[in-house]
Parts: C-alpha cells; sequence; structure tokens
C-alpha cells in the first residue's frame, strides 16, 4: 500500500470518528480519559522498553544531548504524563458553551455556540509526551486527531499510541479518534499537508525546517509553532540578584525547552554590575557566553583566565538562533527602546521578559513587545499550559490566528451560530 493511499484512509477514518467525537458528553470523554490514564499507567514496562529502543538509536546516530534529553521517558516523566491525562478529565468541557445569544425584534432568537474543529493533524519532533497531550487534548475538545511524530521517538510513540487505543476501545469510542502515521518516511508530510479534505488543520511543532515545509505545502490552516528564541532585558532599574536568579532559572533548568532565555540584553548602565553577580555564576554552571565587543571588555580579568572556552564574541546570527542548549547570546543597550527595537527585529514572538523595579517601564514593555507572552519579573519558563492552568498543551503558537500562546482545549474549538425562529422570512 503505497504512503498516499495509507495515509487517505486514516483520514477518512479520522472525519468519520469525528462526528461520533463531536457528539459525545462530558461524562463520556472524562471516562475515556480516565481509562487511557489508566492504560498508559499499567503499560509504563513496555512503553519505557521502547523508549530504550529510540534511545540506543539516537546515541548511535550521535544526536545532540538536548534532543536525547526531549526524547527521554523515565517512570517518573510517564507519571507526569498520566498526570496531565487526570488534569485533562479534570477540566471543564470547552464544547457546548453558549458564547453569545441575543434576540432579534421579530423575534429571530440567535446562539453562538463552541463547537470542535473535527480532525486535527498534528506534525511534531522529538518529544513522544506530545503524543499523548495532542490525543486528550484533542479527544476532550471533540476532535479526532492524527499525529505524525518524528523518526528518533517512533518506537515509544507507536507503544504510547497504542496504549492510548485500547483504553479507546474500552470506551467503546472509534479507535480511528487517535491515530498515529505509522511511517517515517518524510513523504507522509507532504501528503499530510494535501489532505485538506480530511484535516480540518495542521500544527507543527519541530524545528523551523519542518515548520517551513508545511507552511509552504498545507492546503488547510496552519497553526504554527516557530523557533523560542526568548530574551530578558535587564532594565537599568533592575534588581541584579532577581535578575541572576531569573536569567539561570530560564537558561538552566531546561536549556532544551523552547520557552528557555537565548538572548540577555543588559542596560548599559547596569551591565558591569550584572556581570560580577551574574556572569560567574553561568559560567561555572557551563554556561556558553557569546557577548557583544562592547560586553566582553566589562569581564574581570579572573573571569577571561579562568572561563577562556566560554567567553566568546557574538555574531549577529547568535542574536536570531534558538540554541536550545547551555549558551547565551549577550549585549548591551542604551534604551528600554532599543532593547524593545531589538526584540522585534530579532525575536520570534514567543516569550520575552523585563526584569525591573520601575512599573511604568515595566508596562510600557509588557504593551509595545509584541510577542505571544510577555514578563514582568517572572521567568519565561512558565510559558506552558500546565503552568496557566490549562492542563496539557498542544503546542505554543506563536501567529495571531486562531490561537496564539500555549494552546489549550479553547484553542481546539471553533464555533457555529444557531438560529431558532417561528416562521420569520427576510424581507
Amino acid at each position: 500500500m503505497s504512503i498516499f493511499t495509507e495515509l487517505h484512509a486514516l483520514g477518512q477514518a479520522a472525519r468519520e470518528a469525528s462526528r461520533c467525537l463531536a457528539t459525545l458528553s462530558t461524562e463520556q470523554k472524562n471516562c475515556a480519559l480516565l481509562a487511557m490514564a489508566e492504560e498508559v499507567g499499567v503499560s509504563e514496562k513496555e512503553i519505557l522498553a521502547a523508549n530504550e529502543k529510540d534511545l540506543q538509536a539516537g546515541r548511535e546516530k550521535k544526536i545532540s544531548a538536548p534532543l536525547l534529553d526531549r526524547l527521554t521517558l523515565t517512570p517518573a516523566r510517564l507519571q507526569e504524563i498520566v498526570k496531565s491525562i487526570h488534569q485533562a478529565a479534570s477540566l471543564p468541557d470547552p464544547v457546548g458553551k453558549i458564547l453569545s445569544e441575543w434576540k432579534r425584534e421579530d423575534d429571530l432568537f440567535f446562539q453562538k455556540v463552541s463547537v470542535p474543529l473535527g480532525v486535527i493533524g498534528i506534525i511534531y519532533e522529538s518529544r513522544p509526551n506530545v503524543t499523548v497531550d495532542a490525543a486528550i487534548l484533542c479527544l476532550k475538545a471533540g476532535n479526532a486527531c492524527l499525529l505524525r511524530g518524528g523518526s528518533e521517538a517512533f518506537e515509544t510513540n507507536m507503544a504510547l499510541a497504542a496504549a492510548l487505543q485500547r483504553a479507546l476501545k474500552k470506551s467503546q469510542l472509534p479507535k480511528a479518534s487517535i491515530q498515529l502515521v505509522p511511517t517515517t518516511d518524510r513523504a507522509a508530510i507532504q501528503v499530510l499537508c494535501e489532505m485538506e479534505q480530511y484535516l480540518d488543520c495542521l500544527i507543527p511543532r519541530g524545528g523551523k525546517g519542518l515548520i517551513e515545509t508545511v507552511v509552504a505545502h498545507a492546503r488547510m490552516p496552519v497553526i504554527k509553532h516557530y523557533d523560542g528564541v526568548c530574551a530578558a532585558y535587564i532594565d537599568e532599574e533592575a534588581n541584579l540578584e532577581m535578575a541572576t536568579e531569573l536569567v539561570f532559572n530560564g537558561k538552566y533548568q531546561r536549556p532544551s525547552a523552547c520557552n528557555s532565555l537565548e538572548t540577555i540584553l543588559l542596560h548599559e548602565k547596569i551591565a558591569a554590575p550584572f556581570l560580577k553577580i551574574a556572569g560567574k555564576k553561568l559560567l561555572e554552571e557551563g554556561i556558553e557566553l557569546r557577548c557583544s565587543s562592547e560586553l566582553l571588555l566589562l569581564f574581570s580579568e579572573t573571569l577571561k583566565k579562568n572561563f577562556s572556552q566560554q567567553i566568546k564574541t557574538a555574531s549577529e546570527d547568535d542574536f536570531r538562533t534558538e540554541f536550545l542548549a547551555l549558551t547565551l547570546a549577550l549585549k548591551t543597550v542604551t534604551s528600554l527602546e532599543e532593547a524593545i527595537d531589538h526584540i522585534e527585529t530579532h525575536g520570534s514572538h514567543h516569550s520575552d521578559l523585563i526584569v525591573t523595579e520601575n512599573q511604568k517601564t515595566a508596562e510600557q514593555f509588557l504593551h509595545e513587545v509584541d510577542s505571544a507572552t510577555v514578563y514582568w519579573n517572572a521567568s519565561t519558563r512558565f510559558t506552558d499550559g500546565g503552568e496557566f492552568g490549562f492542563g496539557a498543551e498542544i503546542g505554543i503558537s506563536t501567529g495571531k490566528f486562531h490561537a496564539r500562546g500555549p494552546m489549550g482545549l479553547a484553542e481546539l474549538t471553533s464555533y457555529k451560530y444557531l438560529i431558532r425562529g417561528n416562521g420569520q422570512v427576510r424581507h
């Protein structure tokens, strides 16, 4: 069977399943989710064994440490996945909400009601937890999903999808409600992009190349999750101890995450004291600092001598790069306006931060930086569906239509109008 024929069969089955899912009660969906949590839990040994196959293959291919980290499942991480399924079951149902209603003078009655999108295609790389996050959120919002994970996590994704489908069967829901594309052939991406008769939207999660390919070829709406080139601006009125902790958390806690910091902009008046307080800590933890030429002059001779391999000159491209590693690009700026201009020119509109004790300055930054999430004195690592109270997330949209920021249940619905009359005609 060709990839074209196989994927179109999956798409047709998903379309049929979506009609069933759209009519499910909240109780039916929640029961299915709880069955999934149980099935993933009891399948731990099988899932971790599949993950070890992927990890071994990754090591043989010499994929980077951050990518290996994204790929790795442990018993603790698997329990977090189970927990996320329970959280999804506990969230309010986003379907069937009356968003607005009104009546005309002739008694024609209008309601605007939330409904599922239908069938959602999700193309993603590396992180196997996305398989579960995407599946459970789509199901809770009444959508069928067609998942195409990365080749590096193929065995893990297959094991996770099998567990979810066993739960669907126990819950008497269509198996095609959640389907994983059973091939690593990259030709599958092109086919998915052309399946507008089955897929209502595509959500790509991964590297810039993947997303640009999907955007260029998709015949249906695309909700993009572009690079996470996240920046922190340390203002002249910043608390430097707080700034140090926020920068350290934003970069060091999980450098492979899309919401980790990649760029630090230092007001020239505090650049030297910031380096004195924060530079040593960052360097001691193995973080490479790629600095603008004027910033290099501000390091103490001791730091230059002891960490000569980690203090480097930044290129212009470094300020547009999502390193996903223990690397930061740093430069000085002369004003808030210059910092904002830098973020708008070099950033990816994902998550950006200002550290300052001046509320007026902070409010200007919050309102003028055009990113999906903008922070004042808090780590960019909070850009996450769970941290926002949405439960699991299906991605972080850096676009503006139809979703932006962490995508939870509400972003997986559309709406329709229900109009009730008693014989009214238009004159």
